[in-house]
């Protein structure tokens, strides 16, 4: 039998959906190194549902998780963070391969810090990381940041082999 009108309607609706919400997520997740790099720490933090958090790895932490907000505008205005802000530096967010489910959707994609030292810029760090995303009454936020460096090992590996079982 063939489907209605109505039914046409109704999956072209659903289909509508899941791109809108996906473009959304994405002008999320891309809104996160501007902020950042420009010191705005509670723009930032805002990113995030209220208890969400980020866990990351590199550096001086072995698998840090930070809790939205209070916790992460903390980090975004503390001396470490703001040296990187006032030396030159640039949060870039790769192109994340988005999973919308309804009212929660995943995310899965490479981020790099870009670094200025006097009149040259470099790569400081590469990172894999794994979003939940959950749609909320200001819009879709981050629940979790998964983030690790790029170093090989095998919490890396894990959360880019996640993205074929999506």
């Amino acid at each position: 039998m063939a489907a209605t009108v109505e039914d046409r309607l109704q999956a072209l609706e659903a289909r509508l959906r899941v791109a809108e919400d996906t473009l959304e997520i994405l002008n999320l997740l891309n809104s996160y190194g501007p902020l950042v790099d420009s010191g705005s720490a509670a723009e930032a933090a805002a990113l995030w549902a209220p208890g969400g958090g980020y866990n990351f790895s590199g550096g001086i932490s072995g698998g840090t998780r930070l809790e939205a907000p209070a916790e992460l505008v903390a980090m975004y205005q503390s001396e470490g963070h703001m040296g990187l802000v006032n030396t030159g530096v640039s949060h870039f967010t790769g192109t994340p391969k988005v999973v919308v489910k309804g009212d929660e959707a995943s995310a899965v994609g490479y981020s790099f810090v870009v670094l200025k030292e006097g009149d040259r810029w470099f790569l400081w760090r590469g990172a894999v990381n794994e979003w939940a995303l959950v749609r909320t009454a200001d819009g879709w936020r981050i629940r979790e940041r998964f983030n690790r460096t790029l170093d090989g090992g095998a919490d890396s590996h894990a959360v880019m082999r996640r993205v074929l079982a999506q």
